[in-house]
């Protein structure tokens, strides 16, 4: 019961600050505004991270390295902590190795699930409240990938959209097949161990 209880707080505390880590990246690489309940939540719950994280990487072409890094971060102490709580972690041989490309398979999850979850709420309020406080916010996160789409797809009878249906199918296709590479590196890894 303790480990449960443990391993419950862990996932809430990391998931929090990691997930609204990577949304205040995402909503700056996409330019979607700030100013709504959403953008506001994110910069307090991120500045504590980002603001010192800033002084040492400095954004570039629109690509806030304090975001991305804090993320990583994060994720990898998650990891870490899960790895030194719960199981037998070696720091030495590929433990750190294995750790960092654990981390970076964790992030492209949980950039999938973002994906999901944005889309999901951006097509629901798109039907009951398309001018809502959200809905710039949304439709900048949720454009770029419904465009190529569209392209393709475009709306049935000039106002069914499955565009938002297909993101989320392939979306996941993709979270899927993730647990098959992780599967394949982590057998790659404990071989190069046992050398």
């Amino acid at each position: 019961m303790g480990r449960q209880m443990l391993t419950y707080l862990a996932d809430v505390v990391f998931g929090l600050f990691t997930y609204a880590l990577l949304l205040r990246f995402a909503m700056q690489v996409m330019r979607a505004p700030f100013r709504n309940p959403v953008g506001q939540a994110v910069i307090a719950l991120t500045d504590w991270i980002v603001k010192p994280l800033r002084r040492v990487l400095p954004g570039v072409k629109g690509i806030d390295w304090a975001s991305l890094v804090g993320t990583f971060l994060l994720q990898f102490l998650w990891l870490l902590f899960y790895a030194l709580v719960f199981g037998s972690f070696s720091l030495t041989g590929v433990g750190i190795p294995f750790l960092l490309l654990a981390t970076l398979l964790a992030l492209a999850r949980a950039v999938l699930w973002l994906v999901v979850i944005v889309v999901l709420v951006q097509a629901i309020l798109s039907w009951v409240a398309p001018d809502g406080p959200l809905s710039g916010l949304l439709n900048a996160l949720t454009f770029p990938l419904l465009r190529p789409v569209r392209r393709i797809l475009p709306p049935i009878g000039g106002t069914l959209d499955l565009s938002p249906l297909v993101v989320i199918v392939v979306a996941q296709l993709l979270l899927m097949m993730l647990p098959h590479i992780e599967a394949s590196l982590t057998a790659m890894f404990l071989g190069m161990g046992a050398r």
